[in-house]
């Protein structure tokens, strides 16, 4: 008998529904980049910081919890101190990196997270709920695979290249961009097509509806990341207004 697939089977035993998730990605991508300060937001937009750092945690993914807090203390360090005791072009730099960081990392690590703790049944299951056209699902269910398969594509070139001696050093830097981009932009082409073929194969887009075995639906958790949700819109959509 095949085992129903559930969340916390590649979250760690963290249970979201990919609902929550997707709301929690659009959440505090919208608020950490849209977000002013001042008011309730120096409380909104620090909180939400947070998130990404906890649930990595939760979902047993220590190495990517302890990069991004290392990475957004960082970013937020030299906004808070470097940028007022710095002037000319060396300023402009910290004020555009520093941005950057402090605004995107929350956000991409949600999206991180989200894609993997996330399987495609589960997806796929969460968009016929929301009755999403599969003109829409699909590809994003193809991206779901795409990126960590791309990701370990990576890592085998980067594996030939180094058994061959080709690194940045040495004078072969040229070399190195060169076997490693043309590799991997030909294997980025095949990836896409044998990941569109895989999911027409398995019925995605069969004019019937698809059945599935995962087991999603909203649970405690989910109710607290929707609240939280929720009030985090709220004190953006009134702060942008001057009403808080």
């Amino acid at each position: 008998m095949a085992k129903a697939c559930t969340n916390a089977d590649v979250s760690g035993g963290l249970s979201f529904d990919p609902r929550t998730k997707m709301l929690l990605v659009v959440t505090v991508s919208t608020v950490v980049i849209g977000g002013g300060n001042g008011g309730v937001m120096n409380f909104v937009k620090p909180a939400l910081t947070l998130v990404p750092f906890m649930l990595l945690l939760a979902s047993k993914k220590r190495g990517a919890a302890f990069v991004y807090l290392a990475t957004y203390t960082a970013a937020f360090c030299g906004e808070l101190f470097l940028v007022p005791v710095t002037t000319g072009f060396l300023n402009f730099i910290i004020v555009a990196t520093c941005g950057l960081f402090a605004r995107f990392m929350p956000g991409i690590m949600m999206g991180y997270f989200l894609v993997n703790t996330t399987t495609v049944s589960a997806f796929m299951a969460a968009m016929a709920r929301m009755r999403v056209t599969p003109k829409l699902s699909i590809p994003m269910s193809v991206m779901f695979r795409f990126f960590p398969t791309v990701r370990e594509e990576y890592g085998a070139i980067g594996d030939a290249m180094r058994m061959r001696g080709i690194r940045f050093g040495g004078g072969k830097a040229g070399a190195m961009l060169e076997y490693r981009l043309v590799p991997l932009m030909m294997s980025c082409v095949k990836i896409g097509e044998e990941l569109s073929a895989a999911a027409l194969t398995r019925g995605l887009g069969a004019p019937v509806p698809r059945t599935n075995i995962c087991r999603i639906g909203f649970r405690l958790a989910d109710i607290l990341a929707i609240v939280l949700c929720v009030g985090s819109l709220a004190a953006f959509v009134l702060n942008k207004f001057a009403l808080l």
